[in-house]
């Protein structure tokens, strides 16, 4: 069996979250990034760090508890912007590039480790796990929120994948979002696992305007776009807006789309 190649598809991953405007999508996590860092508790001057951070949603949230709080992604620009987020409202965040299958912190470093819809998408999940559990504090807490495999996450990438199967050798990222995969990938290097599945509910103006949204922003729909052939686009298109419409929990015309997730909190051994 050849061995997956990791870096590659990192490399690619990469290029695929630079692509469009990812902050234009991450409104939608601000209540689960609440939600998180409500639930792991971080009190202030504590170290938090926000691994993929994308443009720093749950750093900025724990940060306005006083934290000391860091975030990392591997896509430059997303920094740029978690950065200039950060100095727009006067927070002081250590924000740095750097990919979460490898991180540059040392050993037990952080007392809470937080990642919302990012480190779920590492294609190394094994080393990806290991890395979050070596930079928290033995005792320190890892939360995270993550896509699961059933409602709308579940149908949304398997729509993709549908489009764009996932390169070979590479778990699905809803792996993180089943007791089974996160015990199989945290359970060895923790003391407890609290697992909740909880709803998002994401707000557009219509089903179209939030189809609109992704294929402008979403690295992931715009790349599949670029990368099908016409009657292929207009496929996927027709199929993202039944996902849409299929958790559409509004009646007046706009689009109030449920978003079902796992939240989980660990206690590092």
């Amino acid at each position: 069996m050849s061995k997956t190649d990791y870096t590659g598809i990192t490399e690619n991953q990469k290029e695929t979250w630079a692509t469009g405007d990812f902050n234009e999508i991450a409104r939608q996590n601000v209540v689960m990034a609440e939600a998180l860092v409500e639930a792991v508790d971080p009190h202030p001057g504590q170290r938090v760090l926000d691994v993929a951070c994308g443009s720093g949603t749950a750093a900025l949230i724990a940060e306005r508890r006083y934290c000391d709080v860091t975030g990392i992604d591997y896509v430059p620009g997303l920094i740029n912007r978690a950065t200039a987020r950060a100095q727009a409202n006067g927070q002081a965040i250590d924000f740095c590039v750097g990919d979460a299958q490898d991180m540059p912190f040392p050993d037990d470093s952080f007392d809470a480790v937080l990642s919302v819809y990012g480190v779920q998408f590492a294609p190394d999940q094994v080393q990806a796990a290991r890395e979050l559990l070596r930079v928290c504090k033995p005792g320190g807490k890892i939360g995270l929120a993550g896509p699961i495999p059933e409602g709308w996450s579940g149908d949304w990438f398997a729509t993709h994948a549908k489009y764009m199967p996932p390169p070979p050798g590479v778990q699905s990222p809803l792996r993180w979002g089943t007791d089974e995969g996160v015990e199989k990938l945290l359970g060895p290097g923790v003391r407890s696992i609290e697992n909740n599945q909880r709803a998002a509910l994401q707000y557009y103006r219509s089903i179209d305007h939030a189809v609109e949204v992704f294929s402008t922003y979403f690295g992931p729909t715009i790349r599949a776009l670029e990368k099908l052939d016409s009657a292929d686009r207009e496929s996927l298109l027709d199929d993202l807006d039944t996902v849409m419409s299929r958790y559409n929990r509004a009646t007046d015309g706009t689009a109030i789309v449920e978003n079902q997730y796992l939240q989980t909190t660990a206690f590092k051994a």
